[in-house]
């Protein structure tokens, strides 16, 4: 297929690209950036310059591809205050597509998230499909991205293969810049790993590769209105990860509490505080998903998230 891609030099694009165009597909990737469309350009994949706002390039790249995989996310206003300008640009995008494929039979995948799906229970791809308005215990940028996804579930009845893949708060593997990369970071800043109150909350994980390989399954066979959750580790202890983190830097372990979390994760607190372990069971069940990577400790003691960041 002739598959659009947004978000496709960032960190899991890039490995959906390869993915992609390793079981032959050809990929047309969103650029928004010099770098960007470089880095696409060596991975084997069509530029096609734009960004998330220029909705008539979004419209066109659509119309002349067989599938679009969305994964683009202004992640970078998001996690500084604008959650909800974030989400509701990522809206637009979505609203785009489902114009454009409508009555095709085309597949539409996009990304979602599965943190706070049900906390302090095993979450299931049926949790979460609420249909109406998102409140309870969500604030609203991250209510307004998870109508985003039933909305993606619901262009369905539009004739369009649409499906949902939920990611788990750390896509980890050697390069990842995200939440796992910023906890070793306050640790190395802090002089101890820390964990919050007891540390027994847990938080789900994938390594990149088989999150990469999950989008191109659902790409190819995923029924329409389908969620799917891309979670090898169902649910880590945070304190486990801390313990990890703490003897590759030879640092002390130690509770933070509730308290004083704040204070010492600073904007993470409030995700790392969060017990939501996630099943993967279903989807596993109905693509034939198996995760083959590292799992997030043994991919911690790998080594690379620790590397000297002044070298």
């Amino acid at each position: 297929m002739r598959v659009f891609v947004t978000g496709a030099s960032g960190w899991i694009g890039s490995a959906v690209v390869l993915e992609l165009i390793g079981a032959g597909h050809q990929v047309v990737g969103l650029a928004r950036s010099d770098a960007s469309a470089a880095a696409l350009a060596e991975a084997g994949g069509e530029v096609r310059r734009g960004t998330l706002d220029d909705l008539d390039t979004l419209r066109d790249a659509a119309a002349e591809s067989d599938g679009v995989i969305h994964l683009a996310f202004k992640h970078d206003i998001a996690f500084s205050g604008s959650f909800e300008d974030a989400a509701d640009a990522d809206r637009r995008a979505i609203d785009t597509f489902g114009e454009v494929l409508s009555g095709s039979d085309r597949p539409f995948v996009i990304a979602s998230g599965t943190l706070g799906l049900a906390p302090g229970q095993v979450a299931t791809e049926q949790d979460g499909q609420a249909s109406g308005p998102v409140g309870g215990h969500w604030a609203a940028g991250p209510a307004k991205r998870l109508a985003n996804a039933h909305a993606t579930v619901a262009l369905a009845d539009r004739g369009i293969r649409s499906s949902v893949v939920r990611l788990p708060p750390t896509v980890h593997g050697d390069g990842d810049h995200g939440f796992m990369a910023t906890v070793v970071s306050i640790a190395r800043e802090k002089g101890v790993s820390g964990y919050i109150g007891d540390g027994a909350n847990r938080w789900p994980a994938v390594h990149r590769s088989d999150a990469a390989h999950l989008f191109r399954l659902a790409l190819e066979s995923a029924p329409a209105g389908s969620t799917l959750h891309a979670i090898a580790d169902q649910g880590v202890p945070i304190r486990a990860v801390a313990e990890v983190i703490g003897r590759h830097l030879g640092l002390p372990v130690a509770s933070v509490s509730p308290d004083d979390a704040a204070g010492h994760f600073t904007w993470l607190a409030a995700f790392l505080a969060m017990d939501s372990p996630v099943s993967s069971a279903y989807t596993r069940e109905l693509l034939g998903w198996q995760p083959t990577g590292p799992g997030l400790l043994d991919d911690l003691d790998k080594g690379h998230y620790f590397a000297d960041p002044s070298v």
